[in-house]
């Protein structure tokens, strides 16, 4: 099995360090080493479960996207959101580093965690996470997410499947998204998880829910980066 190896690492300070290797799978993109050790109750699929959750208890008693916060929420227990940190990313392609705020470097990890988790609605995001781009701008998210929709839309095509050039397919992905941070965050406040945890799956859901809305706006604001591709081809 052909694995793609993402790393995270936090320097909180000088004497404390988080290291997060994430090993996928590089044909499901799904992660391959969760904890082994046994599962606090909040993980379990009916504790606080996504009203929109296709999944069954009876067949999947643990939430996906709760299982691959577990180390997080242990890891980052006495660190506040606000707390500044150096971050560094590194996969096989490259290597990033900022100094950034515990929220704002959690929710980036989690733009990996939560598509590898097996979760149905997060799935949508692999592609993303196979070209991962740590702490991406919100124009860089947007013509990203954008680039990879409309590319699902070429390959549909090829199939002879309907294809969704209004990007209408992407805005309910979205939707989707909110809805299950705004239950996960609600999920680890229930539970008494850590602070910076909650801030940062809201991070994440505060673009979930104005993205559909932000759709269109933004890339008209990049239209003119493609004239090239709009104007008339000129006669030979």
């Amino acid at each position: 099995m052909h694995m793609i190896n993402i790393r995270y690492v936090f320097k909180l300070d000088k004497q404390k360090i988080e290291i997060f290797d994430l090993k996928l799978d590089s044909r499901t993109l799904e992660r391959v080493n969760t904890s082994g050790e046994k599962l606090p109750f909040w993980t379990s699929l009916d504790f606080h479960q996504c009203p929109h959750c296709p999944l069954d208890p009876l067949t999947h008693p643990v939430c996906p996207v709760a299982v691959n916060l577990v180390e997080i929420v242990e890891r980052f227990e006495n660190v506040l959101s606000y707390d500044e940190l150096d971050m560094e990313v590194s996969t096989s392609v490259r290597h990033v580093s900022q100094h950034t705020t515990a929220q704002r470097g959690i929710s980036s990890l989690l733009g990996v965690l939560f598509p590898a988790s097996g979760c149905p609605h997060t799935a949508f995001f692999k592609p993303m996470v196979r070209f991962h781009l740590p702490l991406a701008t919100e124009e860089e998210t947007i013509f990203r997410a954008s680039g990879m929709f409309l590319l699902a839309q070429y390959f549909l095509r090829k199939e002879g499947s309907v294809r969704d050039l209004n990007l209408q397919g992407l805005k309910q992905i979205y939707q989707n998204m909110n809805l299950l941070n705004m239950n996960v965050a609600e999920r680890l406040r229930n539970a008494a998880c850590t602070e910076s945890s909650v801030n940062a799956i809201i991070l994440l859901d505060v673009f979930a829910h104005t993205m559909p809305i932000l759709i269109e706006e933004q890339l008209e604001e990049i239209r003119h980066l493609f004239a090239p591709y709009l104007s008339s081809p000129k006669e030979v």
